[in-house]
């Protein structure tokens, strides 16, 4: 993989998890209470903000688009977080349980990223920024649908292999967007 890419990468991951850990502190893991199906909607309007704003090409909301990539990237984490915790009840969960979940989850994904990055050469930093919103939105149909199955899938990938696609086309978007 491109060394720069990696940096980058680690660079958005990184800013990502201290906003993570930062509302863990503050809400605890209040998430926790979320089904899959929730966390995905949840998903699903950052990413339809994003279309709608640049479609219009005005926003009434001041709130920057890339924090709404960051809330994609940190919301599919928590969702892989909680595939991994669905067995388990104990809601409270500090930020010294949660962190090494959060890290497992950033480190699948970015071997995802460099597997995939090789493959397909740096494509994605000659893609549109508008381009990966819609390949977001797309997977996120994608999910839906899935969870509407009952997780029933005959030939597809499940919803991780999802969650993590939309994680790094946001973390492209946020680098494209510096």
């Amino acid at each position: 993989m491109n060394e720069k890419t990696a940096h980058e990468y680690k660079e958005v991951i990184a800013s990502c998890q201290v906003l993570f850990e930062r509302k863990t502190h503050d809400y605890g893991t209040a998430w926790r209470v979320l089904r899959l199906p929730s966390i995905t909607d949840q998903i699903y309007i950052k990413a339809q903000r994003i279309r709608s704003i640049q479609e219009k090409g005005v926003q009434k909301v001041e709130d920057d688009i890339k924090d709404d990539f960051v809330g994609i990237i940190n919301y599919c984490l928590i969702a892989m977080i909680q595939l991994k915790l669905q067995d388990s009840e104990k809601m409270d969960l500090t930020v010294a349980e949660i962190k090494p979940l959060y890290t497992e989850a950033v480190n699948e994904t970015f071997e995802l990223l460099q597997n995939k990055n090789h493959d397909y050469d740096e494509a994605w930093r000659d893609m549109r920024v508008s381009s990966m919103t819609d390949l977001i939105l797309m997977k996120l149909l994608r999910v839906k649908q899935i969870e509407d199955n009952k997780g029933k899938t005959l030939s597809s990938e499940g919803v991780k292999a999802n969650y993590q696609d939309m994680i790094n086309y946001s973390v492209f978007c946020l680098i494209k967007l510096k």
